[in-house]
Parts: structure tokens; sequence; C-alpha cells
């Protein structure tokens, strides 16, 4: 059986990787808002041009602008969620950290006192 001190460590490595892919996907958004925002205004640069295409398929391209901003608007809040969970990530693994440390520290305290027991013991067994 795995001590609770394994456990832990093992959690804290868990809880690291969790918060690793929170901030992927936080980056992910955040580069799929710039990218839509980019081609609509790109879009909107070809718009006002005199040799695009706009003039013929003016819908075509109020359509694609649309899509792109409602995209960017989607993909902000989908960030804006992430970073929640990024928060929610580190509160976590804070809390496994502490309590892996606390239960380290029960662990060497209770080493060195069986060492020290040991040791008068043996001292008492000598004499």
């Amino acid at each position: 059986m795995s001590t609770r001190k394994d456990r832990l460590k093992k959690l804290i490595k868990v809880q690291e990787q969790l918060k690793a892919l929170h901030e992927t996907r936080h980056a992910t958004f955040l580069a799929a808002a710039n990218a839509a925002e980019s081609e609509a205004r790109e879009l909107i640069g070809h718009f006002d041009q005199d040799n695009s295409l706009s003039g013929l398929f003016p819908d075509l391209y109020h359509r694609r602008i649309a899509q792109a901003v409602v995209r960017q608007e989607t993909s902000l809040e989908s960030a804006r969620q992430e970073v929640g969970l990024i928060a929610k990530a580190t509160a976590r693994s804070n809390m496994v950290e502490r309590a892996y440390k606390e239960v380290r520290n029960r662990d060497e305290r209770e080493s060195a006192d069986r060492e020290r027991l040991d040791l008068i013991a043996q001292k008492r067994n000598e004499e």
C-alpha cells in the first residue's frame, strides 16, 4: 500500500499537469480570438477598397465579418473561463503541496524521534 506522502506527491504532479492544460487552452483561445480579430480587420480593410468584390457581394462580406466577431467573442469568453480554471487548479495545487510538506515534515520528525529513541535504548542496553 502506498503511503499518504507518495499519493500526495503523485497528486501534486497531476495538479500541475492539469494547471498546464488550462494554461495551454487559455493561450489557444487567446490566439484564436486574435486570429478572428485579424480576419475581421482584414475583411473590413478589403471592404473599403475599390477593386474588391465587396460591391458585388456585400452580404457575404458582412456575414464573414460578423462570424469573425462572434468567433472572437466566443474565444475571449472561453479564455476568461480558463482563467478561472487556472486559478482553481493553482489553489488546489497549493493545498496539496502544503499537505505534502506537512506529511513530509511529520515523517522526518517521526524518523528522527525513532532514531533518538533507538540511540537511548542502545545506550541503556550497553550500561
